[in-house]
């Protein structure tokens, strides 16, 4: 239902404020600044989706999970598809969207809604051979265990990730 209200209204309220800005600067002005914000934002699109991608593939080298640089690539793509769609609201948020502090922003209050509805839980699964290569080779290797809290009792054996047992055998 929000969805079909929005696909309703914001094309409405579009041609409501096309009507003012136009009669206000008029046509021919009215076009180039729709067609300027075009341009702008792919442009923008462009460079900060760029930078995005090497933010996100140095985190991934560095053997960290890119959780804020998926929030920022996508919010980039939704600024682009808003810039390149004609009208003035969706312009204005879609520059909005290309703002650092506001993507830092609506991402925290909408971590904070998913905390509020429950678990956030991300996990990283498999293994880079890359990282390991890369690794220097007099840092310290740190071993560790860890218990499954969630849905069971807490007196299960640990899970063991790597590592050697007291024997040297491989798990």
């Amino acid at each position: 239902m929000i969805i079909f209200l929005a696909l309703v209204i914001t094309p409405l309220v579009e041609i409501a404020v096309f009507i003012e800005i136009g009669g206000f600067i008029g046509l021919w002005a009215t076009l180039a600044v729709v067609i300027a914000t075009a341009v702008a934002g792919t442009w923008l699109l462009r460079s900060q989706g760029w930078e995005v991608m090497n933010r996100a593939r140095a985190t991934l080298a560095g053997g960290g999970f890119p959780a804020r640089e998926v929030f920022d690539g996508a919010c980039i793509l939704v600024a682009g598809a808003l810039l390149l769609t004609p009208g003035f609201v969706t312009d204005t948020a879609g520059l909005l969207l290309f703002v650092p502090m506001v993507r830092a922003y609506l991402g925290q209050v909408m971590l904070r809604h998913l905390m509020s509805r429950g678990n956030v839980d991300v996990r990283m699964y498999g293994g880079d051979d890359r990282r390991r290569e890369n690794r220097d080779p007099d840092a310290p290797v740190i071993e560790g265990e860890f218990h499954e809290l969630s849905g069971g009792s807490d007196d299960r054996e640990p899970n063991h990730r790597g590592g050697d047992d007291d024997d040297g055998a491989k798990r």
